[in-house]
């Protein structure tokens, strides 16, 4: 219960946090930014939740759809899990798995 508070007081900051920019040939489009984000927020609500994975040690960047998964991990089940969880979230075209075992 109290991980399911945090993940979605998680989502919700992040989605607060957003504002509309301007797109440039070199930045994304505002709703690609915002896309983008939601699934870094989402990926990482999962994290929080699951009992094998944990959200403090493992980064997550988004671009594109794209989800590159970072950091370290105590053993190869919490590896495969997160990138697992990562490949569930809606919006999610590929995930790079760069996590680290310890």
């Amino acid at each position: 219960m109290k991980k399911s508070i945090l993940a979605s007081l998680l989502v919700a900051a992040l989605a607060v946090s957003m504002t509309a920019c301007t797109s440039t040939p070199t930045q994304d489009s505002a709703s690609e930014y915002v896309d983008d984000s939601m699934i870094t927020a989402k990926v990482k609500a999962l994290f929080v939740e699951d009992p094998t994975v944990s959200a403090m040690r493992i980064n997550v960047e988004t671009f594109k759809g794209t989800v590159q998964l970072s950091g370290f991990a105590n053993n190869a089940e919490e590896m495969h899990r997160a990138v697992q969880l990562a490949r569930t979230v809606k919006g999610v075209n590929s995930v790079k798995n760069d996590i680290r075992l310890k």
